[in-house]
């Protein structure tokens, strides 16, 4: 079995316990992905590491090509039985290498959100041309696509990019509910997080406008960013923007933090004012876990974590006015606050728990493997019994926001 991520990073995060139960179950794994200084966690973790030539913004079609060559190389020499691709270049160019293999491996592409192709105004030449791709290397025998939103595998359907019978529905990796637990507010001066990476259209911008805001009106209380800016990313916000922000008084900056379970234990609310077609967004599912009142934009993502009036409260994307009031009026409601908390955890563990989620990933991998020609249909990964959002197309979709 083989993983191919577009970071070694990405890998670590979203794929390393699936490809731990995927070991513990048998299967020799092999991870390839730009080894972007930890390949060797990767190693350290028990499984065979490929550096990938693969560039994550780069468009120079020569190079675009070597990277498809280099799978496809890899892949007949690897010879496996399942590849499992994450996120857009390694989902298209792996596709593609997989097709010029005897015997043609299983594919399963993981979609975790549209990303900036289609949301970036810049991006807007391109999105024909990946739209065209996708329609050509999702379709085919022994091929399953996972979308972790609803809306996302619903655009991609009516598109008619995938068909409706190889569509299915996981929230990522879900969430360690374990590792998360509820706790009782801090008291004092009520906390406001944002923790994400420092990118423009995560609405780090848009949180520390609303944080102005409030603090103009006389609310009392601390906003932070958690997280560190990604170079690497075209929305990167520099560090000497969030320096001069931290500067101005207003909001905090606390960087990248390892601890995250203590840093939602010292929050009081947690806010994701997100702008980016995210996949579902991996800390709206430890907010909820560890009992934190939500607000967040309505996007595709967060509204498969965020239920208005119940366990926090959505916001039009982008509009810095409805995100303070959404802010403000949580603040002055602790009761709110705590009620919203008791059914974000409550969501947390009986939709998006962890084991229950790998489970079906690993179900699913042995579904599409043994599907021989035919198209897989996930039936077998994610019973019909689940909730819609977890359930494949041919089970049921999600109506609407």
């Amino acid at each position: 079995m083989v993983f191919v991520s577009n970071t070694d990073v990405f890998f670590l995060q979203y794929r390393l316990p699936v490809a731990q139960a995927e070991r513990d179950r048998g299967a020799e794994v092999v991870v390839i992905a730009p080894d972007g200084g930890r390949g060797h966690e990767v190693e350290r973790a028990g499984f065979e590491f490929i550096p990938l030539p693969l560039s994550r913004r780069g468009l120079n079609p020569w190079a675009e090509l070597k990277t498809v060559l280099f799978l496809a190389r890899t892949y007949r020499r690897l010879r496996p039985d399942l590849v499992h691709h994450l996120t857009i270049k390694p989902v298209l160019y792996g596709s593609l290498a997989a097709r010029f293999c005897l015997p043609r491996p299983a594919v399963v592409n993981a979609v975790t959100g549209l990303g900036f192709v289609f949301t970036e105004a810049g991006a807007s030449l391109l999105r024909p041309l990946v739209r065209l791709l996708y329609r050509g290397v999702l379709r085919g025998p022994r091929t399953v696509t996972i979308f972790e939103n609803g809306d996302d595998r619903r655009e991609f359907v009516a598109a008619g990019l995938i068909p409706r019978s190889s569509a299915a529905l996981l929230p990522g990796l879900g969430v360690d509910c374990g590792r998360y637990h509820p706790t009782a507010e801090p008291e004092g001066t009520p906390l406001v997080i944002l923790p994400c990476r420092m990118l423009w259209n995560k609405g780090v911008g848009h949180f520390v406008d609303a944080a102005t805001l409030l603090r103009s009106r006389g609310i009392e209380a601390r906003f932070a960013l958690v997280g560190s800016p990604d170079p690497g990313n075209p929305s990167c916000i520099p560090a000497a923007q969030l320096e001069q922000w931290e500067a101005e008084g207003n909001v905090e900056w606390w960087k990248h933090r390892s601890d995250m379970p203590a840093v939602f234990a010292s929050a009081n609310l947690v806010a994701f004012p997100t702008c980016y077609r995210e996949g579902v967004p991996r800390v709206l599912l430890e907010a909820a876990a560890a009992g934190r009142a939500i607000v967040a934009s309505d996007m595709p993502g967060c509204r498969e974590v965020v239920r208005p009036g119940v366990n926090g409260e959505l916001v039009p994307p982008g509009d810095v006015h409805a995100l303070a009031s959404a802010i403000e009026t949580l603040l002055k409601d602790a009761p709110r606050r705590a009620a919203y908390g008791r059914a974000a955890r409550g969501i947390a563990v009986s939709e998006f728990d962890a084991d229950t989620v790998i489970g079906r990933m690993l179900a699913l991998h042995e579904e599409v493997v043994h599907s021989g020609g035919e198209q897989p249909t996930g039936g077998s990964a994610v019973p019909s019994e689940i909730p819609a959002r977890l359930a494949p197309a041919s089970v049921g979709e999600r109506k609407g926001p």
